[in-house]
């Protein structure tokens, strides 16, 4: 068989066999097939796409690539045994749900094996963000990863070598190659993942609009109904939640600012739009665990739980835990900032209209938020800071927002795309529901 065969199947259309599908898998993972020729293959996928066969073998064979946990018998310091529920995200501005989630949802008694990544494009990455605290380890063993649970009721980690390898190198390769939004990929790379870190349960945040890879609803809706559909296949039980992604999620944007902005959020400082999305997708990963029958009974118990300060507690000790210095990162909380600032004001006096969540997502690339290419290193203390956000009124002249980047040139490069994403009107815009649709097969 011959990559080059492969590659003009796909590009004509043709359906792959699981042994097509394979022979580019297990080659660009030994090394025998180079980058081009799998890029070439990503990008006929990305054109062609694939049927729901080809994203279930894709999505296995990814998964058996390398090791797969199995956490089943691992039992928390009170005996109890799971449930093993995980939360991801396609992706956002500003999205630091699963800092705020894991430790709420774990008060709750579930369990949360969480196994994420870097920077994609334009969208921040959890591990990025937790390497912002001083000393914070994400690349757990696979015994530390379950000492971890059993201690705290979640951990957070990196892929390994041995954990779904070929997602590892694929995930790399498309997020240079132009390919992330194509939904069979996406749906492979993330339930390979999911699965493989050995969750019985799964919540997918699907974001929707221009901060998000899937810019419509109806894309928005396809990718859930894939990840449900194919997780359900594999025996998990899998939620789909769209949530909008028109403007930056929180109050703030950059790795350790959205840290900070998640200790907030378990003090109870957390701001409307952060919240409500964060609190929805916990309770249905207690519904998922079987902890709750209904989403209402789950926001009740997350909401209690909040309330109770021992989601802040479980943070702070999974920091301890993971390697992190508490007293240090609560010591730069608030004072953390690159010495490269200006501000963003308003042109006009009004109502703020819009944030452009795509065009923050971009300029926080150029301030050192994000990657171009996979070896670009990320800053810790630059992004945004929103003093507003849509719906409020502002003054000209007002900051609506503080920007840092890594150099005074990053802010020269990043001016025109900031100040481009503000608009303001002398209306209120009317509110854009940011639960916007719910699949399951619950």
């Amino acid at each position: 068989m011959r990559a080059v065969d492969v590659i003009v199947r796909k590009r004509g259309g043709a359906e792959l066999s699981r042994e097509e599908i394979a022979f580019i898998v297990s080659g660009y993972v030994d090394g025998s097939l180079p980058e081009y020729q799998v890029s070439a293959w990503l990008m006929a996928v990305f054109f062609r796409g694939m049927t729901p066969r080809e994203t279930a073998d894709l999505t296995e064979l990814m998964l058996h690539s390398g090791k797969v946990m199995n956490l089943a018998g691992l039992r928390d310091q009170n005996g109890r045994v799971g449930p093993f529920v995980d939360k991801h995200s396609t992706g956002g501005v500003g999205d630091k749900v699963s800092l705020i989630l894991a430790p709420i949802v774990a008060a709750c008694g579930v369990k949360v094996p969480m196994m994420s990544g870097r920077a994609l494009g334009h969208t921040g990455g959890t591990l990025d963000k937790l390497e912002s605290i001083p000393g914070y380890h994400t690349g757990l063993s696979e015994a530390e990863f379950r000492d971890f649970i059993a201690a705290d009721g979640f951990a957070m980690t990196g892929q390994t070598a041995e954990i779904v390898p070929a997602d590892k190198k694929l995930y790399a390769l498309r997020d240079v190659t132009g390919t992330v939004e194509s939904i069979p990929l996406i749906t492979a790379s993330i339930l390979s993942k999911k699965v493989a870190e050995g969750s019985e349960a799964l919540v997918f945040d699907v974001k929707c609009g221009p901060g998000a890879f899937m810019k419509s609803i109806e894309d928005a809706e396809a990718l859930a109904r894939s990840l449900v559909n194919t997780g359900t296949a594999m025996g998990k039980r899998i939620v789909g939640v769209i949530t909008d992604m028109s403007e930056p999620l929180g109050a703030m944007v950059g790795n350790f600012f959205e840290i900070e902005e998640s200790l907030d959020c378990l003090e109870g400082k957390g701001s409307a739009d952060l919240m409500e999305v964060t609190m929805r997708l916990c309770a249905w990963m207690l519904v998922a665990g079987g902890i709750a029958k209904t989403v209402e009974e789950g926001l009740a118990a997350c909401q209690a739980a909040l309330a109770s300060g021992k989601p802040r507690e479980l943070f702070l000790a999974n920091i301890a835990r993971q390697g992190g210095d508490v007293q240090r990162f609560l010591a730069l909380k608030g004072k953390y900032r690159s010495k490269y600032g200006r501000k963003l004001a308003a042109k006009d006096s009004g109502y703020i209209t819009g944030i452009d969540a795509y065009k923050i997502g971009v300029a926080g690339v150029f301030l050192g938020v994000g990657r171009d290419k996979t070896t670009d290193p990320v800053y810790p203390d630059v992004g945004f800071i929103f003093r507003h956000k849509v719906g409020d009124w502002v003054k000209k002249g007002e900051v609506v927002a503080e920007v840092y980047g890594k150099d005074e040139r990053s802010l020269e490069d990043s001016r025109e795309l900031i100040e481009s994403s503000l608009s303001i009107g002398p209306a209120k815009a009317a509110a854009r529901p940011l639960i916007v649709k719910e699949i399951t097969a619950l």
